[in-house]
């Protein structure tokens, strides 16, 4: 009887054991079905307020009578002026890429291996430029090294609206987008390894060349892929300091679909513009898989330390100096210029500030200072709005990228993932001239007239914060533990509330930080809400741009002052950001 006991009791928990792993499975399965559903609502979203209005604006410039006239892309492609912006476009962002990375990477080493009294506000400096409106920046450059400029009057260094100060412009962009990306990484590599090389008697060069640039090699790739994509798609800087003689794609849409009506020549670019883009993507996507390969990761904290040595110091304190130059100073141009004059001719005083509180610049219907409580609160409901959608689709990222590292993955669900992960990035490189101008054309019928409605604004302003949500908050995700959620499952727990007691504590900081760019980002959008902000509910970026267009020294110090006050306002919650920040939660930006 014992024996018998023996031999069947082992039976009975091997019968078990296979009911709960096929239970496992099919719990990991539909659970698997559940997260993929999640991909419904953001599709949703994404095909009704974006593909919707993009190939409207589309199919009536290459329309004519009811008939596709595809011919119309050879003819618009083969004028010279269409060349020439075609080709400026793309070598100013090639200019653009090499100097940023060149001018970043010290500062990505910087912030991932040190350790300084005021980091996180210096890291929070750099940021601010990011989110800044495009015009804001243009002509900050302006005032900086153009004719009457900073520069050319302290020491006639006249950069005018050359290429040089595009340039420079947008490595003041994107300065941020390399230090976060990179330095994210950069902080997590265990140092011991490069230790480990020069211990075998390798130099310095030598360790760091063969062990720890291969390692950062794909998020190099991946940050000058975003750096390429935001200045290939460069619009107010072009547009401010560009003149008559620079124009990239981005600008030429705008100017054709603005001010000459050919919406024909303004869906050929667009059409240009949008493969462009995907092929920028399709490249970025897989060099971020291959940053997501086996790495040897430990916790920033205990890489970073005090500089150590004269070199080590010479390096913090030409990386300040280059944030300095580089970055505060034209941002001390907009202050300067916010209160300049506003006293008597070379005086100093508030009077550009209270202005904002009279509408007799005839501008405005209302006073610009509304555009304060404007922004403030659209960029409050496109957060909400860039929080539900982004979240949902990096939850339903999350399964099957596990799936795809496991036996049980499919080719089909992997190419899924892909090209449901790359239309979440589209906003950010398709034209948001022609997305805010789709807007006006396509949302003016029931169901969807919303033209008179306020929540246009936050839709189109949370098209560009949701790509922000998912780039934070998806590393995090994926790095959970997925046997975490299929305990959870086993127990019973239905996929929301494995979401809710596994996922959401370890993803609280990330969906904070996600939230926070969201609304910096909202703050600052201008392509398309240009087209469709109200003349009474005008944001910030559109008041700031009205008022750069306007003739006299008030409107150009109100426009200074609205600058500041956006600024500020950016400053304080990106430094928000930094407080809460931990260097497992950077995300991809």
């Amino acid at each position: 009887m014992d024996l018998t006991r023996t031999e069947v009791e082992p039976r009975k928990r091997s019968s078990r054991g296979s009911r709960g792993s096929r239970g496992s499975r099919g719990s990991r399965g539909s659970g698997s079905a559940a997260r993929l559903g999640l991909m419904a609502v953001p599709v949703a979203f994404f095909a009704i307020f974006f593909a919707y209005p993009v190939a409207a604006i589309v199919s009536r410039g290459l329309k004519a009578g009811g008939h596709w006239q595809f011919g119309r892309i050879a003819d618009v492609l083969g004028q010279s002026d269409i060349r020439h912006v075609l080709w400026f476009t793309t070598w100013q962002a090639l200019a653009s890429t090499v100097l940023t990375l060149l001018i970043a990477l010290p500062g990505a080493y910087v912030f991932a291996r040190f350790e300084f009294r005021g980091k996180q506000v210096l890291r929070a400096a750099v940021t601010v430029p990011f989110v800044l409106p495009t015009v804001v920046v243009g002509t900050a450059f302006l005032a900086l090294v153009g004719r009457g400029g900073l520069l050319d009057s302290l020491w006639g260094v006249r950069l005018d609206t050359t290429v040089w100060a595009i340039l420079l412009a947008h490595v003041f962009f994107n300065y941020a987008v390399v230090v976060r990306t990179v330095g994210g990484l950069w902080s997590q590599l265990d140092p011991r390894q490069e230790e480990a090389a020069r211990m075998l008697g390798a130099s310095r060069w030598t360790a760091w060349r063969q062990v720890t640039l291969p390692a950062l090699g794909p998020a190099v790739a991946a940050a000058a892929l975003m750096v390429f994509l935001f200045t290939f798609t460069s619009f107010g800087v072009v547009q401010i300091l560009g003149g008559p003689t620079f124009s990239t794609l981005e600008v030429e849409i705008y100017r054709q679909t603005a001010q000459i009506f050919d919406l024909s020549t303004a869906a050929v670019l667009t059409i240009v513009q949008f493969a462009a883009v995907g092929i920028i993507l399709a490249v970025h996507a897989w060099s971020v898989r291959r940053r997501e390969s086996a790495l040897r990761l430990v916790d920033a904290a205990h890489t970073a330390r005090r500089p150590r040595g004269a070199g080590q110091w010479a390096l913090l304190a030409g990386v300040v100096a280059t944030v300095a130059v580089l970055i505060l100073l034209p941002l001390g141009v907009l202050i300067q210029r916010s209160f300049r004059g506003a006293g008597g001719p070379d005086g100093f005083g508030l009077a550009y500030y209270k202005a904002l509180a009279s509408s007799d610049s005839g501008v405005f219907l209302v006073p610009p200072i509304e555009a304060i409580g404007n922004s403030l609160t659209y960029a409050l409901a496109a957060t909400a709005i860039a929080v539900v959608i982004g979240g949902l689709a990096a939850a339903a990222l999350t399964i099957p990228h596990s799936r795809l590292r496991s036996s049980g993955g499919t080719p089909m669900a992997g190419r899924l993932v892909r090209g449901f992960d790359a239309l979440l990035m589209l906003p950010l490189g398709v034209s948001a001239v022609t997305v805010g101008f789709g807007f006006l054309i396509t949302l003016d019928k029931p169901p969807l007239d919303l033209r008179g409605s306020w929540i246009l604004v936050p839709l189109a302003q949370a098209l560009v914060g949701v790509p922000f949500v998912v780039r934070t908050m998806l590393p995090v995700l994926r790095a959970v533990d997925g046997r975490l959620r299929e305990a959870a499952a086993v127990l019973g727990a239905s996929p929301l509330r494995a979401w809710r007691e596994v996922d959401l504590p370890m993803v609280r900081r990330a969906l904070l930080i996600a939230a926070g760019f969201a609304f910096a980002v909202s703050l600052g959008e201008f392509g398309a809400t240009v087209f469709i902000a109200r003349p009474d509910h005008p944001t910030l970026p559109v008041a700031v741009a009205r008022l750069l267009g306007r003739a006299g020294d008030l409107n150009y110090g109100q426009a200074m002052a609205l600058s500041t006050i956006l600024m500020v306002v950016c400053a304080v919650s990106l430094l928000l950001l930094e407080r809460i920040r931990t260097d497992r939660t950077t995300g991809e930006f």
